[in-house]
C-alpha cells in the first residue's frame, strides 16, 4: 500500500514557474507507476504526466508538454513536478496517484486514465493569476 501527500502549490502569475512534490510512504515505492492528475472546479479529472516504476518512460498531456518535467527520487520516494510558464489555465487542485507496475504495453495504453491508478493524495491548489 502507498501513501501520498502532494506539497508545493500556490499563487503564482503567468509565466511563473511552480514545483510541486509528493512525497510516498511504502518500502514499494520504486516498484510502483506514478502520475500527476489535475482537476479544475467544474470539469473533469484531467491527466498531466505519469513516470513508469523505474523513471524510463515518461507521457504528458499535450497541454503541458515542454512546459511541465515529470521526475522521481526512488532513493527518497519522492516525486517532483516542475511546472514552467504557467498559464492561467493551469489552475486546478494537483493530485498524485500510484498503481503498482505493468508491464510498459499495458501501462502506455492506461496511464492516462484516472480509473486505471489505486492510490491518491489528497491533492493540493495551484492557482495562475493572468
Amino acid at each position: 500500500q502507498v501513501q501520498l501527500v502532494e506539497s508545493g502549490g500556490g499563487l503564482v502569475q503567468a509565466g511563473g514557474s511552480l514545483r510541486l512534490s509528493c512525497a510516498a510512504s511504502g518500502r514499494a515505492f520504486s516498484s510502483y507507476n506514478m502520475a500527476w492528475f489535475r482537476q479544475a472546479p467544474g470539469k473533469e479529472r484531467e491527466f498531466v504526466a505519469a513516470i513508469r516504476w523505474s523513471g524510463g518512460n515518461t507521457y504528458y498531456a499535450d497541454s503541458v508538454k515542454g512546459r511541465f518535467t515529470f521526475s522521481r527520487d526512488n532513493a527518497k520516494n519522492m516525486l517532483y513536478l516542475q511546472m514552467n510558464s504557467l498559464k492561467a489555465e493551469d489552475t486546478a487542485v494537483y493530485y498524485c496517484a500510484a498503481v503498482y507496475k505493468s508491464s510498459t504495453t499495458y501501462y502506455s495504453s492506461n496511464y492516462y486514465n484516472p480509473t486505471h491508478y489505486d492510490y491518491w493524495g489528497q491533492g493540493t491548489q495551484v492557482t495562475v493569476s493572468s
